[in-house]
């Protein structure tokens, strides 16, 4: 089985489930799979990325509702808007597998155990939806990730840059502030979902850090600058520029310099 064309066949998987299922299949088959060093499509062939169900209906960010978690319905949005996040996640590193040739084989590896850890996230948030009586494509969600996808499909470099290392690196900051209204909620439903944020913030750390990673090896391989290079990428890319406060010791944890914490606080 060779992973980059298999990685791109789970990606164009609708089912949530089935797909969850794929990656989690794929990534436990690592050790026997090859890795091709050329393009996986021809040019100019056709394909709808990424597979998706019908329903949730996809919205602009700023149309998507917003609920207090102080009821049971907006602590249900709350957590299907995470669950839509965990899904995007499995694609986004789907897509970092099939989409870039010639990298090392590591790196393929570690985007494929982001891709099953991100499967087992969104199924424990699925699975915590069903208990509240919902259900992953009830409530409207939004695709500002992958935007940033599609944006960076032509370079590798500012993929790693601008996908996990900023647009998913938002969940370090976000998900403590989340676990603290959750905690004052104090519902036995709300309590249920800080932990499995506990889960995901700490997978989610070792996710940033293998974006971190491989940003400073290309840049290296390069003869990129990391930190100037990255303000030049924000700015070509138009990144959304992040807002403090932020999970300071999570971001070292996943190998934020101390430059790149304080240029973040500059805004």
């Amino acid at each position: 089985m060779e992973l980059r064309q298999r990685a791109l066949q789970v990606l164009c998987i609708a089912d949530p489930e089935q797909k969850s299922a794929a990656a989690l299949y794929l990534q436990a088959q690592a050790a026997t799979l090859l890795i091709a060093d050329q393009a996986i499509l021809e040019p100019g062939t056709a394909v709808s990325l990424p597979g998706h169900p019908a329903r949730p209906s996809l919205l602009r960010h700023t149309e998507v509702a917003r609920r207090s978690p102080a009821t049971a319905e907006g602590r249900a949005i709350l957590i299907h808007a995470i669950a839509h996040i965990e899904f995007n996640a499995i694609n986004l590193a789907l897509d970092a597998i099939w989409r870039f040739a010639g990298m090392p084989r590591q790196y393929y590896l570690d985007w494929l155990l982001v891709a099953a850890e991100e499967a087992t996230h969104f199924t424990l948030l699925r699975n915590h939806l069903s208990t509240q009586g919902h259900d992953y494509g009830d409530f409207p969600a939004h695709q500002g990730l992958w935007t940033m996808c599609e944006k960076t499909q032509h370079d590798i470099v500012a993929r790693m840059a601008l996908v996990p290392r900023t647009m998913e690196a938002r969940g370090l900051d976000a998900t403590p502030q989340i676990q603290n209204k959750l905690r004052q909620v104090g519902t036995p439903d709300a309590l249920a979902a800080v932990d499995i944020l506990d889960i995901i913030l700490r997978d989610e750390v070792g996710h940033v850090a293998i974006g971190n990673h491989w940003y400073r090896w290309l840049c290296e391989r390069d003869g990129f600058n990391p930190e100037t290079h990255y303000a030049q990428l924000v700015r070509q890319y138009e990144a959304p520029r992040l807002k403090p406060p932020f999970n300071d010791a999570a971001r070292r944890r996943a190998g934020f310099t101390e430059a790149e914490l304080q240029w973040l606080q500059q805004g």
